[in-house]
């Protein structure tokens, strides 16, 4: 598997709060700059979407692919690719944690992405893009969710 690149933010909201708004997969064309379809294929047990198809249409990157999600309650949410067609292998995470000094209601958000492109391309320059995608989805959720105005 590729290098895994992470990053972190603080959302104004509680962790179930955050992790609706992530599980929210039709909302994301009306939040995300870059997704422009997010249909839920299959549920799982826990409601859940369990797999989900994207059209992505970032500029110059375009792609149709479908991730399988594994939920942990409101603590974490894994991914994997399991079809695409610019993608090779994508493997993410979202790991929510209540941020205790600010009181409640504030939610420490650590997201991780590897991506292996069909298309080889330099470390260096997969790892700035891999940093940009998780900088603008970071600032996109906490936008979304202290929008909705849910602590």
């Amino acid at each position: 598997m590729p290098e895994e690149s992470t990053q972190s933010i603080v959302i104004d909201a509680d962790p179930a709060h955050v992790m609706a708004v992530i599980a929210d997969f039709p909302s994301y064309p009306v939040w995300t700059g870059s997704v422009k379809s997010a249909q839920v294929l299959e549920d799982g047990p826990d409601g859940r979407a369990r797999r989900v198809a994207f059209v992505l249409d970032a500029g110059i990157i375009r792609d149709q692919y479908e991730l399988v999600y594994d939920w942990d309650g409101d603590r974490r949410v894994e991914w994997q690719l399991t079809a695409g067609q610019m993608m090779r292998a994508q493997h993410g995470s979202y790991e929510l944690r209540p941020e205790e000094p600010g009181g409640p209601g504030r939610t420490h958000v650590t997201y991780s992405l590897s991506v292996e492109l069909v298309i080889p391309i330099l470390g260096l320059l997969k790892r700035k893009a891999e940093r940009v995608v998780m900088d603008t989805a970071l600032k996109e959720l906490k936008r979304r969710v202290e929008a909705l105005g849910v602590r």
